[in-house]
């Protein structure tokens, strides 16, 4: 029963005991205590009673009503609380929330430790910003770059990371202002930024970025391809040197390099450029003498080899010997690799 209801009846039964009682004609009362008397109606004396019983009775949903508006209105604003703790969740972000009750605090302490993640089925709630934030989340997971104003994200989160890589992935204008501009975005961003350039624009636009790039060996060794291929506009002999000596090649590598031009430059050209390398670099020696046996400059390589120690360049000197007595042989089944060994 309400409050109100309560307050009603009680009055009804009051009147009514008030009117049965007076209708019998009783009379007064008097009550004396100490010095003090009072005279009431024997009808008000029987409705004092039950009129303090059901005003104490009020008094008590009252104080009860009360505290249940606090909890109620406690309960809501921590629901609130909890809602936006979603929100920073999906969002990476690292927001402190209050909660007033026991069951909600516990709740949050156990949300904290965990990491929410959406699924690809389609997401309903009552609340349209969770909603929204959950769809974003979506497009930016199936590889969809997300321009809302809305989604406020950190830069450095890993959601604006993989948002920052769908639009260089959309949008190879962008990867190229990346490139342009590399530290202002993560690492991952600008390694992306720059396959996604060296596939879709010419080696005329490579050759004005690269520099802007902390190249590894195997971001060198995509762009040496692309050089190769791209010939006309490639690289000089000195840009060459230079990338190749802040990324400290090693014998393997220097072979390697010298595999991928050597279908491309001209004899004369990919001659010159490798001996330049072995001058400023002896761990570019085997592959210059690589190209030497390969265009088949004996003398060259014979007097390059005559400038080792015996235990040195062993199957290359065993090539020479070969070639000089008039035998075939197969130069990719000689192991430079055992250069390595002999030499040290």
């Amino acid at each position: 029963m309400g409050l109100k209801k309560y307050f009603i009846f009680s009055v009804i039964l009051i009147v009514a005991i008030f009117g049965f009682v007076y209708s019998l004609e009783l009379g007064e009362y008097n009550v004396s205590l100490f010095d003090y008397s009072l005279a009431l109606p024997i009808s008000v004396w029987m409705i004092m009673p039950i009129s303090l019983l059901a005003l104490a009775t009020i008094v008590h949903l009252l104080w009860y009503s009360v505290i249940n508006f606090f909890k109620k209105r406690a309960i809501a604003k921590d629901y609130e609380a909890m809602i936006k703790m979603i929100k920073s969740n999906l969002l990476e972000k690292e927001e402190v929330s209050k909660f007033r009750t026991a069951e909600f605090k516990n709740l949050a302490s156990i949300f904290s430790q965990l990491k929410l993640d959406v699924k690809e089925n389609r997401f309903l709630s009552v609340d349209d910003e969770l909603n929204k934030i959950v769809a974003n989340v979506q497009d930016i997971k199936d590889g969809k770059f997300v321009n809302d104003k809305s989604l406020k994200v950190n830069d450095t989160t890993s959601l604006a990371n993989l948002n920052m890589l769908n639009k260089v992935n959309e949008q190879i204008d962008f990867a190229v202002d990346v490139l342009k501009k590399p530290e202002n975005y993560s690492s991952s961003v600008v390694l992306q930024s720059f396959e996604n350039v060296l596939k879709d624009k010419s080696m005329t636009t490579m050759k004005k970025l690269y520099k802007n790039v902390k190249l590894d060996k195997d971001m060198a060794n995509k762009l040496f391809a692309k050089d190769a291929a791209n010939n006309e506009f490639g690289f000089t002999h000195e840009e060459i040197i230079k990338i190749v000596k802040d990324l400290e090649y090693t014998k393997d590598d220097y072979l390697a390099l010298a595999k991928n031009y050597e279908t491309i430059l001209k004899p004369d050209q990919i001659i010159a450029l490798f001996e330049k390398l072995s001058n400023e670099f002896e761990d570019a020696t085997p592959a210059y003498l690589h190209v030497l046996f390969e265009y088949e400059m004996i003398d060259k390589a014979r007097e390059v080899l005559a400038n080792t120690k015996d235990n040195e360049y062993s199957a290359f000197k065993a090539l020479l010997d070969l070639k000089e007595a008039g035998k075939h042989y197969n130069l990719e089944a000689i192991s430079y690799r055992s250069e390595e060994h002999t030499s040290e």
